[in-house]
């Protein structure tokens, strides 16, 4: 049923969620891609399972493939808020789902499935190659949909492009991550966490493989990712000696766990950790604004509570630990910081990179959860 249900489908849609990942199902889904020529869009930490750069992830148009999929196939993703729970406007109203989870309790949450295949998901896509072995089907390329979702995708990749080619500073995040994807390693495990940092960090920064990224997750716990980078550096430095971790945290993020520098530095871990300090959760203000605000009263009454104070120099948390720390301005400093902490693999190192306090991501055709802004 699952495969007559995609060979009807018009705008068919695979959804590879971290269960997939969990499932070490990579090398099934992998093909099972390949040959069935579906286009396909990773949740955060499904990314990796098929790599970000094969031909047929779809992330850099996730609104538009969301929205008109007539079919998808949800593999070990869930329906929770990271997905929309799976309702308009964010679909099409009339949109098929099939699912497969190993989790009984999650078959059917939110949206009633018009399949439910529950089991590993290793097992089960083992299950679905067989039949497209006997029975051959690929998606065509040539379809109306590729072209929608490839059309998106240029829009998409052209307007971060020209942001991240912005001459201005202060920086804004476009410019920061686009310099710090030219330099991390396709093997290096990405930790982040964060408001835009994390949300645009998910765009840009690449995966090319499976269990390679560690952020909030499903319940977007702030505080969580200085703790995960220090398990996945002790699991590194154990087994995968020359594997790097990098962290990369808004400044109130990293203001949640900050001090865990000190047990980076203690156990000397290969752990290098980015804040995009924009001064403020979402947005901040510049050292200017702060102090004419203060002149009209005390900063607990007159100053917006999601600002924090200005050009906060957060890299000298790692200096007091005998770690590394960079105060960064510009994209030359980003990237001689960048190379010098990837050449050094014994000494923990802290990059605090100032971005203009009222940078935000381009423009969305959606907000955050569910409302359109078209």
């Amino acid at each position: 049923k699952t495969l007559s249900i995609l060979r009807s489908s018009q705008r068919p849609l695979l959804i590879i969620g971290k269960g997939a990942a969990y499932a070490r199902a990579e090398k099934n889904i992998n093909e099972f891609v390949d040959r069935c020529g579906l286009p396909f869009l990773p949740t955060p930490m499904g990314k990796g399972v098929v790599s970000d750069d094969h031909p047929n992830c779809v992330a850099a148009a996730r609104s538009r493939a969301l929205l008109h999929a007539d079919v998808i196939v949800l593999l070990g993703a869930r329906l929770n808020w990271m997905l929309h729970f799976g309702l308009p406007p964010r679909y099409h109203p009339d949109v098929k789902f099939i699912q497969v989870d190993i989790c009984a309790e999650e078959l059917g949450n939110n949206v009633k499935p018009s399949v439910a295949l529950l089991g590993d998901i290793k097992a089960v896509v083992q299950q679905l190659l067989e039949y497209v072995q006997e029975q051959p089907w690929k998606y065509p390329s040539s379809s109306e949909w590729w072209k929608i979702l490839k059309d998106k995708i240029k829009e998409n990749e052209d307007a971060s492009q020209e942001l991240a080619l912005q001459n201005s500073l202060p920086m804004n995040y476009y410019t920061v991550f686009h310099c710090i994807r030219k330099l991390l390693p396709r093997d290096c495990l990405i930790v982040s966490e964060g408001a835009n940092t994390m949300d645009i960090g998910r765009t840009i920064l690449k995966n090319f493989l499976p269990r390679h990224r560690l952020d909030a997750g499903t319940f977007g716990t702030m505080g969580v990712g200085l703790g995960f980078a220090i398990a996945a550096a002790m699991v590194a430095k154990d087994h995968y000696p020359e594997q790097r971790v990098v962290c990369i945290e808004g400044d109130s993020a990293f203001g949640f766990s900050g001090m865990e520098a000190e047990t980076i530095c203690r156990y000397n871990l290969p752990i290098i950790i980015i804040v995009v300090n924009n001064n403020g959760i979402y947005s901040g203000l510049d050292e200017d604004t702060w102090n004419e605000m203060t002149k009209l009263g005390e900063p607990a009454t007159v100053v917006p509570p999601v600002s924090l104070l200005p050009n906060a120099h957060y890299e000298q948390v790692m200096s007091a630990f005998r770690g590394k720390g960079y105060f960064i301005q510009t994209p030359l400093e980003l990237q001689k910081a960048v190379e010098a902490s990837l050449l050094d693999s014994r000494t923990p190192a802290l990059l605090n990179v100032m971005i203009d306090p009222s940078s935000d991501r381009k423009k969305q055709d959606f907000h955050w959860l569910t409302r359109s802004n078209l």
